[in-house]
């Protein structure tokens, strides 16, 4: 039981260590950020309704210890996303879970943490909210383009689309050329707004005087800079456990002897899927 005389710290804490502990027990993994839990494992799709059951049961398990505890847990923003390659969708139960009495039915894609993951992790749905967001700040900008200074506009520009195009872009590692497209069009659109430059005219010198990088560029460096905190443990409070350790090729004991020991380049862990794996 908890103790209501403890401070709310401590109080989260134990509820933290409690479900982990019952996640673990269940044999499920467990990724916690503020005041969200998010349970998920991996199973083959024959195994996929015995999973379904394990999770069922782990979460009534910890709606009733919450419960006896005077705690509930929130239903109407639980959500049950199974994830898979696209050709094997239709092997995915249609079917929802019923906890704590409710059934919540799997949703095509959930939000978490302002980006949005597809059930077949094809990243279309965060395309579609991120290309919607910056076409609307960009035609809100247009009202008031011949009111402000250049140099402010270019600051607006950056503070309402560039904010759109880099927040999670390094989630879009090896996502098809058509995708990036759309996000480079929108770029495009806000260096012509910023010039007033026609859709005839080229915006590769707009680019350069304003030293702005390409979206694959810009996905390149975001994952670099994430690289290098990582090994080096340069980032505020330290950078994420699950995001390490990487392996330097040098450190390797059979590469040792080949050129590629003298670079800085890191062992790119081995995957079996050629649509979603890299």
């Amino acid at each position: 039981m908890l103790n209501n005389t403890e401070s709310p710290e401590s109080v989260i804490y134990q509820i933290c260590t409690v479900l982990i502990s019952l996640i673990e027990c269940h044999g499920l993994s467990l990724h916690l950020y503020a005041d969200d839990a998010q349970v998920y494992s991996s199973r083959p799709p024959a195994a996929v309704d015995a999973l379904s059951s394990q999770v069922t049961e782990c979460v009534d398990f910890f709606a009733t210890w919450m419960k006896s505890n005077r705690l509930q847990l929130n239903l109407d923003k639980t959500e049950v996303l199974w994830c898979a390659t696209s050709w094997r969708q239709h092997q995915l139960p249609s079917t929802g879970m019923l906890i704590d009495g409710v059934h919540i039915t799997p949703v095509k894609s959930v939000r978490d943490l302002g980006i949005y993951i597809d059930a077949d992790l094809s990243m279309q749905m965060h395309f579609q909210k991120t290309v919607s967001c910056c076409i609307a700040a960009l035609c809100q900008l247009c009202h008031i383009r011949r009111s402000v200074p250049t140099s402010t506009f270019q600051k607006l520009v950056v503070a309402l689309v560039h904010s759109w195009l880099d927040y999670g872009n390094d989630m879009l590692v090896c996502i098809p050329v058509h995708l990036i497209r759309r996000l480079q069009s929108v770029l495009n659109a806000a260096a012509r707004l910023i010039f007033n430059l026609k859709r005839s005219n080229h915006i590769t010198d707009a680019f350069l005087s304003f030293h702005w990088l390409r979206v694959p560029e810009r996905i390149q460096y975001k994952i670099a800079v994430m690289s290098y905190e990582v090994l080096h443990d340069t980032a505020p409070g330290g950078a994420p456990r699950y995001l390490g350790p990487l392996t330097c090729v040098a450190d390797i004991p059979g590469r040792r002897a080949l050129r590629s020991a003298c670079t800085d380049r890191l062992e790119v862990p081995y995957f079996k899927l050629s649509t979603i794996g890299g």
